[in-house]
Order: structure tokens, then sequence, then C-alpha cells
């Protein structure tokens, strides 16, 4: 084909057609957050490259949402948690940004990377303009350890390089500042008071504050579904204060697994000392398309509601390839902390008040593609275009031909009220390296009710922001089987889709509740066994449970292909559990199970 020939059928694949509507999402988001994630650097001449984020920092300032991670090129902005521009900085410490520390205190934004040596802190008080300056030239070196007697094998005089993952706090009721830090699975994390008159000079000696117990913890033991024998790792520090008590965060047991959760210790004093809390982990998502919660951050809205952010585990070319999310989270009257993880990838309102409770924010838009039959214009034969609807980011369709016109089409199966769109692409043997470029992908989504007549649904043929998790909520419900992802460009050497999403409603009534739910405590308090009666129809159940029949928050969600028996592996040894049950398909969510106290 000719490069004229090439053009044409370029403007032809991307034409809009009668009734052709442009999709802003300008009500409900979707995780993973829909940022145009940057590419890597690191593995330049070792592998192929990708886009990730992790890590995150979310702040407020100024009525505006500021979003940090590792390696961004600078940071995103949103005035409303669903649109994000992102801010390239004036200046920016090393090549690039990894686990940074970020604070928003009155009218500035604090910023401090990590890393193995002694760093500068930035500052800002125009962030949506870039420009940064420098709070201090360097953070001085850390000073030695103090020992709290809970670590015989490390010595007193022994701490890592750093900081490495840090964290800033500044309690306003006492106007003093603390960091945090640690990234490690020999060392424990850390803390220590900073003097702002001296422009966070550190005052006496750091503390350990925390470390893993996987011994008593179950969530802390390492590998998938918590399999894996060895040494987990702790980091991502964070501190909250509410009720004038603090809460300290942290990450584990890996960032590379399923079940990367945030827990938090809680103490009377910046720096402890801390309490375990009965409800752990706080943030936790083991099972759905976008799994792991850890290492993020606990934050205000403009609204005055909480939320947790996290990472979210992808792995399709390094372990550490991952994506941010974000969840609604809160503190009940008993004081323990929580997100809410409960259909976590699927649409939720984007916040414009004060809510009662985190369950007001889910659309009840439920996922009308899951396995249903998938074809394309063309496949590689080992990256089949049923792929798109496994809801697996590890496995994705991929075209003969990065090319316009090249088609990927799913059938619901039937006519449903369609309502959102999410279309996951992959980094399949890409070439592109840096965070500092922008490589939009180009594509329409057509519908159909009877495969012959298409319409637009949604428009996205003259993007100019890389979306390589690009949700669009269409601007008006459409009655649709047939959903078709119509490629107009990508910038990397092959057209890749993980998955193609659709969200929406059936006509028919919710499903049952799942029967006889039995759950049983092993000799190793730290599992449960559970099982449940099938729901004919089901797409999926939501294994939920919780430290008290009123406190059923975590959640595990199993697909309804799948056996109906789960080994949960993340309980707490000496803590009573309930546990409760639902089922889900494309109408609705059944009824909560009765809840059921783990038998022992």
């Amino acid at each position: 084909m000719s490069r004229r020939a090439a053009r044409i059928a370029a403007a032809l694949a991307l034409m809009p057609v009668a009734g052709a509507a442009q999709s802003t999402g300008i009500r409900s988001w979707c995780n993973p957050v829909d940022v145009d994630y940057r590419y890597n650097f690191e593995q330049i001449n070792t592998g192929p490259s990708y886009r990730s984020g992790a890590d995150p920092v979310l702040v407020t300032q100024g009525g505006q949402y500021y979003l940090f991670a590792t390696i961004a090129a600078g940071y995103w902005r949103s005035p409303d948690l669903v649109h994000w521009t992102h801010v390239k900085p004036s200046r920016w410490p090393f090549e690039d940004v990894v686990a940074p520390a970020v604070l928003s205190v009155r009218d500035t934004i604090y910023l401090l990377a990590a890393r193995m040596e002694p760093a500068p802190v930035l500052f800002t008080t125009k962030p949506a303009t870039g420009k940064l300056e420098f709070y201090n030239r360097m953070m001085p070196p850390l000073p030695y350890a103090a020992s709290r007697g809970d670590r015989a094998d490390i010595p007193d005089d022994s701490t890592p390089p750093g900081p490495w993952d840090p964290a800033l706090f500044h309690d306003p009721d006492s106007e003093r500042w603390y960091l945090y830090w640690g990234s490690s699975n020999t060392y424990p994390l850390y803390g220590i008071e900073l003097d702002k008159t001296k422009r966070f000079a550190y005052v006496g000696r750091q503390v350990q504050v925390l470390r893993l117990h996987p011994e008593l913890h179950g969530w802390e033991r390492f590998g998938q579904d918590h399999r894996d024998p060895r040494t987990p790792f702790t980091e991502g520090a964070w501190m909250t204060k509410h009720g004038g008590r603090y809460y300290l965060q942290y990450g584990a047991p890996g960032t590379e697994y399923n079940v990367y959760a945030n827990g938090t210790y809680v103490g009377d004093a910046p720096l402890g000392p801390f309490t375990y809390a009965p409800y752990n982990p706080v943030a936790y998502k083991p099972g759905g398309f976008m799994v792991g919660a850890g290492h993020g951050n606990t934050f205000q809205d403009l609204h005055g509601n909480w939320w947790n952010t996290g990472t979210a585990w992808v792995a399709v070319n390094w372990n550490f390839e991952r994506r941010i999310v974000l969840h609604p989270a809160g503190f009940d009257a008993d004081g323990d902390m929580y997100a809410d993880t409960r259909f976590g990838d699927f649409p939720h309102w984007a916040p414009t008040k004060r809510w009662k409770t985190s369950e007001e924010l889910f659309t009840g838009w439920m996922l009308l593609s899951y396995r249903k039959a998938a074809t394309a214009s063309t496949a590689l034969d080992s990256f089949p275009a049923s792929n798109l609807t496994d809801e697996n980011p590890r496995t994705f369709w991929v075209a003969r031909a990065n090319a316009p016109g090249q088609t990927a089409t799913i059938d619901l199966g039937r006519e449903y009220t369609v309502r959102a769109v999410q279309v996951n692409f992959t980094d399949y043997r890409s070439n592109r390296f840096g965070t500092d470029s922008v490589y939009p992908a180009r594509f329409r989504v057509l519908g159909s009710r009877d495969g012959k007549r298409w319409t637009t649904i949604a428009d996205l043929s003259r993007e100019t922001r890389d979306r390589p998790n690009a949700y669009v909520e269409l601007p008006a419900a459409r009655r649709l089987r047939w959903v078709r992802y119509v490629h107009g460009s990508v910038a990397a050497p092959w057209l890749a889709i993980s998955d193609i999403r659709v969200f929406g409603n059936g006509d028919g009534a919710a499903p049952a509740t799942p029967a006889s739910l039995a759950v049983k405590r092993d000799t190793d308090e730290r599992n449960a066994f559970v099982s449940w009666s099938a729901v004919p129809g089901a797409v999926g159940y939501n294994v939920r449970w919780g430290i008290a029949p009123d406190k059923i928050r975590q959640t595990y969600q199993v697909w309804a292909d799948a056996p109906t028996t789960l080994e949960v592996r993340a309980l707490n040894v000496g803590q009573d559990y309930w546990f409760a049950i639902e089922s889900f398909d494309e109408n609705g969510v059944s009824k909560l199970s009765r809840p059921v106290k783990a038998a022992r």
C-alpha cells in the first residue's frame, strides 16, 4: 500500500458516521485511573518498554487534585478525579521521580523523591503551572537508627541508605513535621522528626516504627495469594491523623502480586509506639481485573470524603509493570480505618458532595462482556481475540498489523443497556522508551443492535492524550448487542489490547443470594476455607468478610466459572471473623447473605 493510500485508509477508518457522539465521561470513572501513563526508561537495551504507574500520592491544592507517581515525568492535575491533565514541571529531580513523598500544607506542595542518598526537597505554590523551586538543596545524611528492641538481628547503628519510599507528615495541631521511610524485607520502617525552621533538618535520631509479622498476619505473607515462603517486603509508609490518633500505613507483602495491600498501625504520637489495628489490611483487592491495592496514600477529597490510593499489578513485560487505583475509604465509629474495594474496577460516580457510605459511589453498571464471544479482523496465533473478554490484563489480543481499520468485535449475546466502555492497551514488543513523550492511541467504538447497522458510540479519533486504559462513559445509554473497536493508530509497533470491557445493565432481575455458605477456620488461624452453592446464570461472586457482622468490608471477587470454594489466607491470628457472600450478573447484585462466623 502506498503512503497516500495508507493516509486515505486511516482517514476513512476514523471518519465519524451518522449518529456519532463525542464521549466525555463527565460523571463516572473506572480503575485503573485513566491517566497518560509514561513509558519506562529502565529497560533500555535489556527488554521491551512499557507504560506503568505506581506508588501514587494524591493531594489537593487550590480546589484541584494533584497526582504524583513513580516515573511520570511530572504529575497530573484534575478538577474532579475524572479528567486528568499532565503537568510538566519546570525542574525535576534526577532522571525521574520514584516513590515520591508529597504533602500539601496550606498553600504549598512539598516533594521528596526516593533516593539511596541525600536528595533535595522541592516545593510549589503554583502546581497548575508546573513551577517547582528548591525548598532545600539537599536533605542531610540519615543519622543512625535508635533501637526499639524489636529486631535483634539489626544492629542499633545499622540503617539502610535512603530515605527510600519516603513520606512527609505535618501535624496540624502541634505544627511539627515528620519523615517516614523504608522498603525492605530485612529492615523495618523508620520515622524521625524534622525541624521546619532549618529546612527539614533532622531532630534527634530515627526510630524503628513498624515491622512485619507474617507469622501473625496472614495477609503479610509473600507471593500470589500469600503462598510464597520467602520473607515479605514492607514499604510505602503514609501517616494520617484522625480523631486525635495517628494511623501509620504501610504496603505489604510485595508489589508484584495480586495481594499487595495497605495496612495500618495506630498510635497516640507521631513516632509511636504503634499498635496493630484489628481491622487489617485496610485496602485489599486480590480478585478481579485490577488486582492489588498497596503502596498509596490516604487523602480527603474536595467534599471531605476519604480515599485510599494504591498500586495494581499488570506484569506483562516485567513483574513491576503496574497501574494506579483509587478506592473510597473512611473511618468507622470505632476508629477502624478501611477502604472499599468491592467492585473496585467497575464504574463509580465521581464525588460531588459528602457521601454517607462509600456504596453510594457504585454506579450499579455491571460487566456485560465477561467471556462473551469476540472476533477480530486479524490476530496473531498466540494472541486470539478471545483474550479480550477474559478479565485478565496479562493476556491480550494482538492484530497481525498495526494498521488503520483493524477491528475487534464483541457479541454480548443479546441486547443490553450499555453505559460505558473501557479499552485497555498492552505494550507488546514495544520500542518506546523515556517518559517525556506522549503517544496517543486513536480509535472509535461502534455499537449495533443487529450486527449490520453500526453507530459510533465513542470517538477518540482526535485524541491528543495517551490513554492506555481509556474509560469512556457514553453521553446517553444505548441499547446494543454488539460492540466494535475500530483502530486508527498507536505509536507502538503492534496493536495489542488486553481487554475491552463493556458496562451497563440487563433487563432481568438480580441473581439469587448464594446458599449454603460455610466457613471453616484452619488450624493455622491465618487461613479459612469458604464454600457456597452455585447460582445459575451468575457471572461471579463477592466473598466478603470482616471483624464483626456489621464490618463485612473485605472482598475477594471470584468468577462463576471457577470452583465455588475459596481459601482466604489473609486473616490475623487471635481475631474473630464473619463471612458473607453475594452473587452478581449482568442485571445486578444479589442481596448479601446472612453473616456466618468462621468456625474454629
